[in-house]
């Protein structure tokens, strides 16, 4: 274990860190009792790290070959290279949220791979659905982390995800077309490294060039990875009624209407959505909810 300290670079560390959890069972990512573990792969292999924030002094303790790359990428994570931007709200519910959650900086892992691999899940699934299957992913086949925590693990090896057969992930409820996104994801693993030191744009031209990954998935990676103010997840199924609901009192829109209410801020349309979101908007639902019929018992 190597251990360091520094004074936080900005407030609201733990809200920061928030983001980059997936789910409360995440097994490689925990945010308790005022720490915040992470454990993943880094260009220089398995690796963790913990930031514990204790009388205004930030400790980041670190473990395997990949800490000391985690380690040095704390400061991204709590937000250094993010800009606070001067909004001009144009409307009471953006000025209230901003004014309420837009001191929250927006951190960045630089991490793509790690990132990828939950959002793609994600896709045309639910929620709730999505996070059971990265825990199950993670359980089965990624690895310990180092360090002192059993029940910490990385993410599975990209050798390993690419190679696993469709029908080991159909077991887990993972459909040949997800699938077949995690393996192009981890068969351009080494070359993520490099492209999440791109601009978010130059990123996006890249990814779109991988098996699966399209608006939906780069919109909504482009925040926790490369920290970017301005990406919108357009494709989601409630987003664009949240946006709606929230800046014209519409409780179903599209995300041709959602872009146009968001034009006013644009080049920090994720800071805006992210005060929204935080600020308790939610769209009105309508009928009963849908039965959840996992694919792993069909």
């Amino acid at each position: 274990m190597v251990r360091s300290a520094f004074a936080p670079p900005r407030p609201a560390v733990l809200a920061t860190l928030a983001v980059f959890r997936h789910g409360g069972g995440d097994p490689t990512t925990r945010l308790a009792a005022g720490e915040w573990w992470r454990a993943t792969w880094t260009p220089d292999g398995p690796g963790t790290v913990r930031v514990r924030l204790a009388g205004g002094v930030l400790a980041v303790d670190q473990w395997g070959q990949g800490g000391p790359w985690l380690a040095a990428r704390v400061p991204d994570l709590l937000g250094r290279s993010d800009v606070p931007a001067d909004i001009v709200a144009v409307h009471p519910a953006v000025a209230r949220a901003l004014r309420q959650h837009g001191s929250v900086p927006i951190g960045r892992s630089l991490d793509l791979y790690h990132e990828l691999l939950p959002v793609i899940l994600a896709q045309r699934i639910t929620g709730g659905e999505a996070v059971r299957q990265w825990r199950a992913l993670v359980n089965r086949y990624g690895e310990p982390a180092p360090g002192p925590d059993p029940a910490l693990r990385v993410p599975p090896a990209p050798d390993t995800l690419a190679d696993l057969p469709s029908w080991a992930l159909h077991r887990l409820g993972i459909e040949r077309r997800r699938a077949a996104t995690l393996q192009a994801v981890a068969r351009a693993a080494a070359h993520l490294w490099g492209w999440a030191g791109l601009s978010p744009a130059a990123c996006a031209a890249r990814l779109v060039g991988l098996d699966g990954v399209g608006e939906w998935t780069i919109g909504s990676v482009l925040g926790p990875a490369l920290g970017d103010p301005d990406a919108v997840a357009v494709g989601d199924f409630h987003l664009k009624n949240q946006v709606c609901w929230a800046l014209a009192g519409e409780a179903r829109g599209t995300d041709q209407r959602m872009l146009e209410l968001l034009a006013p801020y644009a080049g920090q349309r994720g800071r805006v959505v992210r005060a929204l979101l935080a600020d308790g908007w939610r769209a009105p639902a309508y009928g009963p909810r849908r039965r959840i019929l996992p694919m792993a018992t069909w």
